[in-house]
């Protein structure tokens, strides 16, 4: 109940809980609960797709990435932005960082190194 109220808001998420009725994958999509709805025949290709994509990135940073998202919701704004730069800045010593900024200034895709 703690993830679902921050997720869709405390009405909806009070109805949920309260009358145990699910919700169309559509109103999931509208109030927040999923990023994406497909039709079942293209739903394993789509996540497969994206999980493609994801591991395309550098997944030291990308880690990063999700502790920063995660931690939104458990910081105020000021320490949230703090904890950022501190993740920010320790970009700086991968090689991952490197070579992105290498293939965004060459224009070519990054082939990251995971270090």
């Amino acid at each position: 109940t703690q993830r679902l109220t921050r997720a869709v808001g405390k009405s909806l998420a009070m109805e949920m809980v309260l009358t145990g009725d699910r919700i169309s994958a559509q109103e999931a999509k509208q109030s927040g609960l999923v990023s994406k709805v497909f039709p079942v025949d293209q739903l394993v290709s789509e996540a497969v797709r994206c999980g493609e994509k994801i591991a395309s990135n550098s997944k030291l940073v990308s880690a990063m990435a999700k502790e920063a998202v995660n931690a939104a919701f458990e910081l105020t704004l000021n320490e949230g932005t703090r904890f950022e730069k501190r993740l920010f800045h320790a970009t700086f010593a991968t090689e991952d960082r490197k070579e992105g900024m290498s293939a965004f200034v060459e224009k070519r895709r990054a082939d990251f190194l995971d270090k």
